[in-house]
């Protein structure tokens, strides 16, 4: 399986914004952004002398923010396009929804993991059943009524131990529903667009495509 594996702080960097790929170490002085605001590889002066970005090129960043904030290489994300242009209704929204109904992005709006990349490796390692079926695969669509829980082993591990203590503080977005006591997750309706907290214009990626 095709995936990134450079450091992911300088994605961060290239587009100037804080795409929350580390989880809490974002939120701390570590933050790449913080440290160094200028793109990988270019000078503070070449920074200062950057032209204007033209239409094309604003187009092309709100789609590299979509890619990285949900880990997916450009084939992959050419594919969950397409779907949504398929779909009725807007592509924008579509998309979004297609995104956001992947199994590891669920797994992380559960608070099960602190970024989408750890809730894509835990998801890879076997720790979740989905509807009660073990499910290792991170771009499975979820639907409404569906049922994400914790594989009877993995509730074993040190990392759900100290989860259990955490899950209290997190937040689950209105579509989601979650049993803190058993750690159980339940996918209610679709996520609407409107309650989807992104950093990126879906209206500048359909606007990218369609050329």
């Amino acid at each position: 399986m095709a995936r990134y594996t450079q450091a992911t702080c300088r994605l961060c960097r290239r587009v100037g914004d804080k795409l929350m790929l580390k989880g809490d170490r974002c939120f701390t002085a570590k933050c790449a952004v913080e440290r160094r605001d200028a793109p990988p590889g270019r000078s503070s002066i070449a920074k200062r002398r950057r032209s204007k970005k033209s239409d094309r090129g604003l187009q092309l960043q709100e789609k590299q923010k979509a890619r990285y904030t949900y880990g997916i290489l450009e084939r992959q994300f050419r594919k969950f396009f397409a779907e949504a242009e398929r779909l009725p209704g807007r592509t924008g929204e579509n998309l979004l929804i297609l995104l956001e109904r992947r199994l590891d992005n669920v797994v992380y709006r559960f608070g099960f993991a602190s970024s989408r990349s750890q809730a894509r490796q835990l998801v890879c390692h076997g720790h979740f059943l989905l509807n009660g079926r073990k499910t290792d695969i991170p771009s499975c669509l979820a639907k409404p009524g569906d049922v994400v829980a914790w594989r009877e082993g993995s509730t074993q591990t040190e990392y759900y131990k100290v989860l259990v203590q955490e899950i209290e503080g997190r937040t689950v977005p209105g579509w989601l529903e979650l049993d803190k006591q058993k750690l159980v997750g339940r996918i209610v309706n679709l996520p609407a667009a409107e309650d989807i907290e992104v950093k990126f214009d879906e209206k500048a990626i359909v606007e990218y495509y369609s050329r």
